[in-house]
């Protein structure tokens, strides 16, 4: 008796989250770069606790906003590198991209909006903007902070020296907290200011007048 063959399993569904991590994980170089993606994620995540934020939205801002940091992504040359503005390039990337790994179109918008809004010097309009913005100041601080601003001394033009790292880990302790607009946010940082100023401390210690 003829029976009727099986159905062949369907093949594995790649979720659009899974498809945007392993795309940067790909793209960031040097490939310390991708550390900052999961660990902002996650402080998103911590930062936005109980909040009505779009999950979605934080999510792929969070993964794609470094985007134009990469190399490969970004120019090599030194006068034209000095000038690059990787926020912009990351929203121009951002929706071809997105729609590729099959995210909600809809959604896009306040994803680049978010990115856009991200940084020290912008104000955020939106709740995801704000969650993404409070999440990367607070990876500034403390050991994280410390740790990828000390990996660009010799590859990075801004720093030539230690002393240049610790002059920028001065004005992120100074000027940063003050930035945090959410109270979860202030919160998550004090310890991470409290590793960040006993660091600089002990640095001033052993080498006094920035002899680094």
């Amino acid at each position: 008796m003829q029976t009727d063959s099986p159905a062949l399993p369907a093949p594995p569904r790649t979720d659009w989250r899974e498809a945007l991590a392993a795309f940067i994980r790909a793209e960031a170089k040097p490939a310390d770069k991708f550390g900052h993606q999961p660990r902002l994620y996650a402080l998103c995540r911590a930062v936005g606790e109980g909040l009505p934020y779009d999950e979605d939205v934080v999510f792929a801002a969070a993964w794609l906003h470094d985007l134009g940091v990469f190399v490969g992504h970004r120019p090599e040359e030194p006068t034209a590198l000095a000038q690059w503005d990787n926020v912009a390039y990351a929203c121009r990337r951002a929706p071809e991209l997105l729609r590729g790994f099959g995210f909600p179109a809809p959604k896009i918008p306040a994803v680049v909006a978010a990115i856009g809004q991200h940084l020290l010097a912008t104000e955020p309009k939106s709740i995801e903007a704000t969650v993404l913005r409070d999440a990367d100041l607070l990876e500034q601080l403390g050991a994280a902070g410390i740790l990828r601003n000390a990996g660009k001394v010799g590859r990075d033009t801004r720093f030539l020296t230690f002393a240049d790292t610790l002059r920028l880990l001065r004005k992120n302790l100074a000027v940063m907290p003050g930035a945090l607009k959410l109270p979860r946010a202030r919160s998550l940082a004090e310890p991470r200011l409290q590793a960040l100023r006993a660091f600089l401390e002990q640095a001033q210690a052993e080498a006094a007048d920035d002899r680094w």
